[in-house]
């Protein structure tokens, strides 16, 4: 009994101690936005300090500039790690991005409380596992001016797959660096249009949560973040009183038809999703009013997604390596995806959709029945997987950005067994993309005719890891490719050669 008293007395004594150093660090720590007292959101200024405040309490933190920009202001990755950062092989590394768009304050707000809450005692176990990046503002120009685009006035989550932007650059840069097997994209959405007020109803879940659709993403990545994943953050985020739910664009139901997001490759999501990464969308509910209004409440909402992403990520750590190894190493390879889908639609599966909203004539909760639910990506064109594509060098914009995505190249020799084909453009229609009209060329495929003269073309081989991506770029049918940005649509003429060739097996 002596002796179950004294072990009790220790055990009393530490937890108290561990609450006292707990509650310490927190006073010391504080965010800026909490030494505001909610009144004021975190300027790029208190941000750089606040950061470095905290490498210098913490070992298991590192502040590093990844990037600059377009003002010259820098970006800054905080990487958490128990020992040199991406050394140990054991360990999953996750990465996490927050404010693409420099109006969406919350996610900001919340990657700072995040970083405070890791570095707590109870929480560093975490980083037996796992070697975590958090940048907590990828658009800081737009933040200062409180706008959705950076410095040039450019959407930096449409422009991921032409990186015209440093700030996306650099992004892409530093995943290419370390391979992250897990991402999330930390976004805040706008629910208060006049359509849906119209409607009477409006999007209220404080935190949605969206995963990767296009169709050219390893099944089995899709599948678990859609059957294990995304649940368990959504109930741990009812658990901690936060109203939330899938991330489901599109409607007012009955006016327009309910999706999950698009499956386009040229926002943060997809764009490291087509590459076989676990991605996910974090979006907070935004404030009507004011970006400062109820900014608390969608802070702490934007933390306890990130942090319950990480605790799953923690638990299943091993699983989600050996998904991400395996499917990285056949899309590599070549081997996975022989056919590419390049034209896709939302299509409905049967089911309906109970979707919660806000009434407007009754200020309430309620749900309505979504009839016209697509939940489900089908591919519409397919096209064979080629062994790659020549690029012709006098094209320097294309030259430029294969180099800004750092694609694998080789010297080209024609091998025995392939062929070179061409594309005609016969003539130019348009589609349907997710309600934005765009260009659908009609095409016919050819041999190219004669001998091709190799050192006046860049050869991008397709078994790479951004192979996927480089399909979906190239050809000129693909509704996500290069053709439908304004950059390069001329390479679109009708009764014209398409430039860029495919080398295929015969």
């Amino acid at each position: 009994m002596t002796n179950l008293l004294f072990m009790n007395k220790i055990t009393s004594t530490f937890i108290l101690s561990l609450a006292l150093i707990t509650h310490a660090f927190a006073q010391q720590t504080s965010t800026p936005l909490e030494k505001n007292n909610y009144q004021k959101v975190t300027s790029y200024d208190e941000l750089t300090a606040y950061i470095h405040q905290l490498d210098e309490k913490s070992d298991l933190l590192k502040v590093e500039t990844i990037g600059q920009s377009v003002q010259g202001r820098n970006l800054y990755a905080l990487k958490f790690s128990s020992s040199e950062f991406g050394k140990d092989k054991s360990k999953i590394k996750i990465l996490f991005l927050a404010q693409q768009h420099g109006n969406e304050q919350s996610g900001k707000e919340g990657a700072l409380l995040l970083a405070q809450n890791l570095l707590k005692p109870e929480n560093q176990y975490l980083f037996d596992k796992i070697d975590f990046v958090l940048i907590p503002q990828v658009n800081p120009d737009g933040s200062e001016a409180n706008k959705r685009r950076n410095g040039n006035d450019i959407d930096l989550n449409r422009n991921h797959l032409i990186l015209t932007e440093p700030e996306t650059q650099a992004l892409h840069v530093f995943f290419d660096k370390y391979l992250f097997e897990v991402t999330m994209d930390i976004h805040e959405y706008f629910p208060y249009g006049g359509v849906w007020e119209k409607y009477g109803y409006r999007r209220n879940a404080d935190v949605t949560l969206g995963v990767t659709t296009n169709p050219n993403i390893s099944e089995k990545i899709r599948n678990l973040s859609n059957t294990e994943i995304a649940p368990y953050v959504l109930k741990n985020l009812s658990i901690n009183n936060f109203s939330s739910f899938v991330y489901s664009p599109g409607g007012p139901p009955e006016i327009d038809y309910i999706r999950h997001s698009t499956f386009d490759v040229n926002d943060g999501r997809q764009s490291f999703g087509i590459q076989n990464t676990f991605s996910f969308i974090q979006e907070g509910l935004n404030g009507k009013d004011a970006f400062i209004e109820n900014i608390k409440h969608r802070a702490e909402g934007q933390m306890t997604g990130m942090h319950a992403l990480i605790e799953y990520v923690y638990l299943h750590k091993n699983e989600i390596k050996k998904i991400v190894a395996a499917d990285r190493k056949k899309l590599a390879s070549g081997k996975l995806n022989a056919n590419v889908s390049i034209q896709s639609e939302h299509v409905s599966n049967g089911q309906k959709l109970t979707q919660p909203l806000l009434s407007y004539s009754t200020n309430k909760d309620t749900v309505v029945i979504v009839n016209d639910y697509r939940p489900v990506v089908k591919s519409i064109t397919d096209v064979k997987k080629p062994a790659g594509y020549l690029i012709p060098k006098k094209n320097k914009e294309l030259v430029e950005w294969a180099i800004k995505h750092a694609f694998v190249t080789k010297d080209f020799t024609l091998q025995k067994g392939h062929k070179i084909e061409q594309y005609t453009i016969n003539r130019i229609d348009s589609i349907d993309f997710e309600r934005d009209i765009i260009v659908n060329p009609i095409v016919e495929k050819n041999d190219f005719p004669g001998e091709i003269v190799a050192s006046e073309y860049l050869y991008i081989p397709t078994d790479q890891l951004k192979g996927n991506m480089i399909v979906l770029a190239l050809e000129p049918k693909s509704e996500l490719g290069l053709v439908t940005y304004k950059q390069y649509a001329h390479l679109l003429i009708a009764g014209e050669i398409f430039p860029v060739l495919r080398v295929v097996k015969k």
